[in-house]
């Protein structure tokens, strides 16, 4: 049987249709075409720019800080971080496996970071330059480095509390890096780059926006005080067995500071494990019942009320006196004694009775009016005024306790400055940590006559009978006060919880440095917890090696002579500082 083939026809009119149709839709996208890439050209250009244009941020330069003499405390070094861009990530398990090493992070967490809903992720913060090299060689599109500056302190704990340091954004947190932070950090700018299809930076296109560098800090610091003070603190707390201590150093002419150190203290270049107690700048911070460090400026008073002279005599006999109930004690009952004595042997009842011969309101102004109850306006964070009550709330025990440091809270920098008011000849100095430039404007508090009259009252202190007798040093004349006072717990007064403190200068006759030290809660079974025996030791161990470091020549040469034999004589140290002296006179 033969098979014949149909052949099926379509209508001509649809064939043509076709074809019209395909003509008119290649006419389409020709002026598609022409409109996009002729016309309308900035709808391509944006599209391709966003695929391979970034703008990514410049950073500003930290300012350094720097002691005095320009020796850095605080610089910024170079470091890479780690970053990716989500959506240009490209990666095979082999890279991802390496990546996660070299960023010592867990599958799940790099993971979690590359499957971010985000334009911008970091991988890693701060990684040192040769790490980063690691990362680099593995070359996965999306993923690259950006540098930017990590905070570096070069004396580590030693000047922690006064420097401070930054947070992983370079943003200060503690010290000056906290109270400066606008003047040292600077504006980051902003750059547009152009990277290629693994997400590498291959050119710089233009720059949006320069950063503004910081500026360098130049503080009032001397690292070479800081260090003695630092060394000499660190073994009063230990040997004394307490549990914190701090120092101040200052310019007896100038009011800067010098030296301030805390123990505890803390790392700023590894802070994985810091505790936050130890970063508190204490000397600043923290106030405290100061003891009989206050004499002095309670005898001032005294002195310009003219209720008293240098010579009158108080009688402290039989070592104890009560007012409004309350008992007050001598520690070494004295008996008929000149107020210089109250002084000298540091007289809670002679200061007392001294305190109650005056209205409040004059004892209250003295006190105010040389800081107490103020903040120091230093330029370092956290600041006190301590507690100087209204003089309208006192009865006549607070006046009385008042009198030898009882009753009235202070900062140790606040107690520091206020004595140099007897260091410049009744001028109270302002107090800063930036190093000065110009002459300091202070304000006179007492006359230069009664300035005088206690400069010699706090010389007798460490003198032979005083109660800081066993603070000297050969050739010098040192002028000081002790001061040890219970510690409020739970709203009464600790028996065996005490704060031990020295203030003191030298040379008393022309002062240069005013050294104030106080060492908190000694441990009282050791049988060592006044002021003499715990703050002295420290205070006369920064003194010593800092007259010699500043070559401040003696002012009492008589006691550089050598003893007669059989006497063990000054050190080997003084007996240099002689030979130095006695070359300067012949």
């Amino acid at each position: 049987m033969n098979m014949k083939t149909q052949v099926i026809r379509f209508p001509a009119w649809r064939s043509r249709m076709l074809l019209l149709l395909l003509l008119a839709g290649f006419f389409v996208l020709i002026g598609r075409s022409f409109f996009l890439q002729v016309i309308n050209t900035k709808f391509l250009q944006a599209q391709g720019d966003s695929r391979i244009e970034r703008v990514i941020q410049m950073p500003a330069h930290r300012g350094m800080i720097t002691d005095r003499y320009g020796e850095p405390l605080a610089i910024s070094t170079p470091v890479e971080d780690v970053a990716a861009t989500p959506k240009d990530v490209r990666i095979n398990p082999a890279q991802f496996n390496a990546l996660k090493k070299v960023l010592g992070l867990s599958g799940q967490e790099l993971r979690e970071k590359l499957d971010a809903k985000k334009g911008f992720v970091y991988l890693k913060r701060q990684m040192p330059p040769e790490q980063a090299k690691a990362v680099k060689t593995l070359s996965i599109p999306g993923v690259f480095l950006q540098q930017e500056y990590k905070r570096f302190y070069p004396s580590g704990e030693m000047v922690a509390h006064v420097v401070g340091f930054t947070n992983i954004n370079d943003v200060g947190q503690e010290g000056v890096e906290l109270a400066y932070q606008k003047w040292l950090a600077g504006v980051p700018g902003s750059q547009l780059v152009i990277k290629d299809n693994r997400g590498h930076v291959i050119q710089d296109a233009a720059t949006i926006k320069e950063p503004i560098q910081g500026h360098n800090l130049t503080l009032s610091i001397d690292r070479r005080l800081q260090y003695l003070a630092f060394r000499e603190l660190a073994k009063g707390v230990e040997q004394s067995g307490a549990t914190s201590g701090s120092v101040v150093v200052l310019n007896a002419k100038t009011g800067e500071i010098l030296a301030l150190a805390n123990i505890p203290t803390f790392n700023p270049n590894n802070r994985k494990h810091m505790v936050a107690a130890n970063t508190r700048d204490r000397a600043v911070t923290d106030s405290f019942e100061p003891g009989s460090v206050m004499k002095p400026f309670l005898i001032s008073a005294a002195l310009m009320a003219g209720k008293v002279t240098p010579h009158t005599l108080i009688q402290t006999a039989p070592g104890y006196w009560t007012v409004e109930g309350w008992p007050i004690h001598d520690a070494d009952p004295q008996g008929l004694i000149t107020v210089n004595q109250v002084v000298k042997f540091s007289s809670n009842v002679g200061a007392s009775k001294i305190a109650l011969m005056l209205k409040p309101q004059v004892m209250w102004q003295l006190y105010h009016s040389v800081g107490f109850g103020q903040v120091p306006d230093s330029g370092l964070p956290g600041e006190v005024a301590g507690d100087l009550r209204p003089w309208k709330d006192w009865r006549p025990i607070n006046q009385a306790t008042m009198a030898y440091g009882n009753g009235i809270a202070v900062s140790l920098l606040q107690l520091a400055r206020a004595y140099t008011v007897f260091t410049n000849g009744g001028v109270l100095l302002p107090v800063s940590i930036i190093k000065r430039t110009d002459a300091p404007i202070g304000q006179r508090i007492i006359s230069p006559k009664i300035a005088s009259e206690i400069v010699h009252m706090l010389e007798m202190v460490t003198q032979p009978g005083g109660t800081a007798s066993n603070v000297v040093i050969p050739g010098y004349r040192i002028a000081g006060k002790t001061g040890t006072a219970h510690q409020a717990i739970n709203g009464s007064y600790s028996n065996n919880h005490y704060y031990a403190s020295f203030v003191g200068f030298a040379p008393a006759s022309n002062p240069r440095l005013i050294i104030a030290v106080t060492i908190h809660d000694p441990n009282a079974s050791k049988g060592r917890y006044y002021g003499a025996e715990v703050a002295g030791p420290v205070f006369q161990g920064i003194m010593t090696d800092a007259l010699r470091m500043l070559d401040i020549p003696p002012d009492d040469p008589a006691q550089l002579i050598a003893k007669p034999d059989g006497d063990d004589g000054p050190s080997t140290e003084h007996q240099g500082l002689s030979r130095r002296y006695h070359a300067s006179i012949h």
